[in-house]
């Protein structure tokens, strides 16, 4: 009887997905049932008291919760190279948290959108290429197994020719100007400044674009 050999757990850092956080929680489901990762740091949060907790409720030494990110990226390549780190924030914090990564010579996996402009994503794309880093984007509803199968049917001929795709992406929550009221995930949505000029279509809206373009 053969056995084979565990792969090495690749050492996660974490930039934003904090407590109260929208999404943060999910990617770290979905980390966890890949179970490829271990997460070691983190600047959950870029406040001090909300990072500690959320990094001590997730089980992360003391000296590895950060409330500044550029601060973990230098802190933590003086350990010793990490292997990934991955960020979930704001649509305008993208570039100044990868840029900061790929510079400390951490590869960044980074979720949608890279930036909110197409300027500042060349850039991105021209920094990782110069640092050899690994610069990895994600649209996690592609591995859904029922996107799968949707695309298979429709590359099989399944549906026929299409002639018009409609895609919606629909957020209730956001029907109300709750903004108005200091719910910090409408706030940023609905702030041109954070959000981009398209409003939720950087964060939101490239969901449906990318699937109708699968």
């Amino acid at each position: 009887m053969t056995t084979s050999t565990p792969k090495p757990r690749i050492r996660l850092g974490m930039v934003g997905g904090g407590e109260g956080a929208f999404i943060g929680a999910v990617h770290r489901y979905a980390a966890r049932l890949d179970d490829p990762y271990t997460l070691l740091a983190g600047a959950l949060s870029a406040t001090r008291d909300k990072a500690q907790r959320s990094g001590l409720a997730l089980g992360l030494a003391a000296d590895r919760i950060y409330s500044d990110y550029a601060a973990m990226a230098r802190a933590e390549v003086a350990r010793g190279r990490h292997q990934g780190g991955g960020h979930r924030a704001p649509n305008h914090l993208p570039v100044p948290v990868t840029t900061a990564f790929l510079k400390a010579g951490i590869p960044v996996i980074c979720d949608k959108p890279l930036a909110i402009r197409s300027a500042d994503a060349r850039k991105l794309q021209a920094l990782a290429a110069k640092t050899g880093l690994l610069l990895a984007l994600t649209h996690n509803y592609t591995g859904h197994p029922m996107v799968r199968q949707a695309r298979e049917r429709v590359q099989g001929g399944a549906l026929g020719q299409l002639h018009l795709v409609q895609v919606e992406y629909l957020q209730d929550w956001l029907a109300e100007p709750i903004e108005q009221q200091g719910q910090k995930q409408a706030g940023w949505r609905t702030d041109p400044a954070q959000a981009g000029a398209g409003a939720c279509i950087g964060d939101i809206g490239s969901h449906a674009f990318q699937l109708a373009s699968m």
